[in-house]
């Protein structure tokens, strides 16, 4: 099933989870033909390591990316999709920024999925990346 979404049509499913409402996540950009998508999240003090220190928790880090790499999937099927599995390389500390998550779809068969996802920070430095793994259905 094929039901592309538009960027307001992702935003709205964003907001509409009371978790990824909390996180503030924006959506950037869509591309259709390119199977990406890229979301926003502000540093926000519920997202620090500890306490004043504008430092990202990683936890905060590999939630944004978990959801980006879902929603780029999402934008193709127009539902939600089932993480199977997924990871975290984080390669440089994160203080005092907001982060972009750029995901992009490498493989979507018919019983399994596979997302890379590239975080960058507010000066565009690649800063961490994940790799999910989903079921490309609607779930």
């Amino acid at each position: 099933m094929s039901t592309e979404m538009n960027i307001e049509e992702v935003q709205a499913s964003l907001d509409r989870s009371p978790f990824i409402s909390f996180m503030q996540l924006q959506v950037v950009s869509i591309d259709q033909d390119k199977q990406q998508i890229a979301l926003k999240m502000p540093m926000r003090p519920e997202f620090e390591r500890g306490a004043g220190t504008g430092q990202w928790h990683g936890g905060a880090i590999a939630s944004l990316i978990d959801v980006a790499g879902d929603y780029a999937l999402v934008m193709k099927v127009g539902g939600g999709v089932p993480t199977v599995n997924f990871r975290t390389d984080y390669l440089r500390p994160l203080m005092n920024t907001d982060l972009t998550a750029t995901a992009t779809v490498r493989r979507a068969g018919r019983t399994i999925a596979v997302v890379d996802i590239d975080v960058t920070n507010d000066e565009g430095k690649l800063c961490a990346v994940g790799r999910g793994t989903y079921l490309p259905v609607v779930g």
